[in-house]
């Protein structure tokens, strides 16, 4: 086993890298492959955009040849932690922590090799450990080694106790859990540094404090910047919420398409968080991207990167279909939840289908049902001047009826008005 390439370096160069406890730790992690963590709590029954820098800086690091550790936090995601947070999170009961636990282990096995003979990725669960302690055992094993002076000092901490709602004694204790998950890992798998966000440089400097003073050793860690638009937000945000890495709640489609319409401010941050080209071919990518903005070319490269990452050749050949659809493509061979999907804010009116079938509707009313023509004149015009389509297909006489071989997919015919009105006809 080796080690493929400078992983500091690699995360330097992206601008992914923001604090690191050790300025030789480039060096450690040339010497050999070494073994690191990045730590989820299940707060939902899927990651999210906001996680997907830590998971690619894993995936990254087993790239360069060293081991990743996912933990999911079974035990510390029923408690919440406080960093960056102004309040504090709902308590969840342990059996949706353990439905979330086991969804977020399906997502991770898209982004890291668990089958890797040399260094494949192990996914661990902290509850496994935590729940052989009783508070007391805890108390003596952890928190005699843990000085509250250095727990103050966090700004975590800091910034809750000076907020209105103050910090309770559960979120105050999430420290010393995730702490002693760094101890619990480096005795179990020989694990010597742990990565999170910026917002976890607190928690990693103390597991390195407890580590030292429970067991004499040195461990490491390092934070990466947090994926920030230009305005200061966190990129990954829509209007109908967060951009899930699950495709029940955000499609393949919408995560394609969210990506390709990132703007130009934001994405060139994107880009060397989350592609895989190399230094060189990244930087020549951004100058032709500069020169020809109106072309969206880093848009396209993290769209279809990431979708292929998180949704695989199928989630991304189906986002590339909905896409080409909008200009204009042929539709067919599709669901009813893909058009569902894709025409997510498109208007829509369910009809009898015994109409459809009895071939009823004429492409005039089918176009004032739909809402595309406010009377059957409109409707008439827009046919004789080549503005009316069925499934993106033209249609230019008058007579035209919707049959059930007017079905994009199960249920739907998508019309279309001129080059971008679309309207759904679901029959049912």
């Amino acid at each position: 086993m080796s080690v493929n390439f400078d992983v500091v370096n690699e995360m330097t160069w992206r601008g992914l890298l923001n604090q690191i406890t050790d300025e030789k730790l480039g060096a450690f992690l040339l010497e050999k492959p070494r073994t690191v963590y990045g730590g989820f709590d299940p707060t939902a029954d899927s990651l999210h955009v906001g996680h997907l820098v830590a998971i690619m800086n894993l995936r990254r690091f087993q790239k360069a040849g060293h081991r990743p550790i996912v933990l999911v936090g079974g035990a510390t995601g029923m408690i919440g932690d406080p960093s960056g947070k102004s309040d504090e999170r709902k308590l969840l009961t342990p059996e949706a922590v353990q439905h979330n636990v086991d969804c977020i282990k399906k997502q991770m096995a898209r982004f890291v090799d668990f089958d890797d003979k040399e260094n494949g990725a192990i996914l661990v669960n902290n509850f496994d450990w935590m729940k052989e302690f009783s508070y007391l055992d805890f108390l003596r094993v952890v928190g005699k080694r843990f000085p509250v002076n250095v727990m103050m000092t966090k700004d975590s901490v800091k910034s809750r106790l000076e907020a209105e709602n103050g910090l309770s004694y559960t979120e105050f204790s999430y420290m010393l859990l995730q702490s002693y998950d760094f101890v619990h890992l480096h005795r179990e798998y020989g694990c010597e540094i742990q990565i999170g966000g910026s917002d976890q440089w607190g928690n990693i400097t103390a597991g390195i404090d407890l580590a030292r003073r429970m067991d004499g050793v040195q461990l490491y860690g390092l934070t990466s910047k947090l994926l920030l638009k230009s305005d200061g937000k966190k990129m990954g945000k829509t209007e109908s919420g967060a951009l899930w890495l699950d495709p029940a709640r955000t499609s393949p489609y919408q995560f394609y398409q969210y990506w390709v319409n990132v703007d130009d401010a934001d994405v060139e941050s994107a880009f060397r968080f989350f592609t895989d080209l190399n230094e060189a071919e990244a930087t020549a990518l951004i100058e032709e991207h500069r020169a020809n903005l109106g072309r969206r070319i880093l848009q396209k490269q993290v769209a279809k990167e990431l979708t292929l990452i998180a949704h695989g050749e199928a989630g991304l050949a189906a986002a590339e279909q909905a896409t080409a659809i909008f200009f204009g493509a042929a539709i067919e061979s599709l669901s009813d939840a893909e058009l569902t999907s894709i025409f997510a804010d498109v208007p829509s009116q369910e009809l009898p289908r015994a109409q459809l079938e009895a071939g009823e509707i004429g492409i005039v009313d089918a176009f004032v049902l739909a809402g595309l023509a406010k009377t059957k004149g409109d409707a008439r015009r827009a046919v004789q001047q080549g503005g009316a389509y069925v499934n993106n297909r033209p249609v230019t006489d008058l007579d035209y009826k919707l049959t059930p071989a007017s079905l994009a997919s199960e249920t739907v015919v998508i019309l279309r008005s001129g080059k971008k009105r679309y309207a759904l006809l679901k029959f049912v």
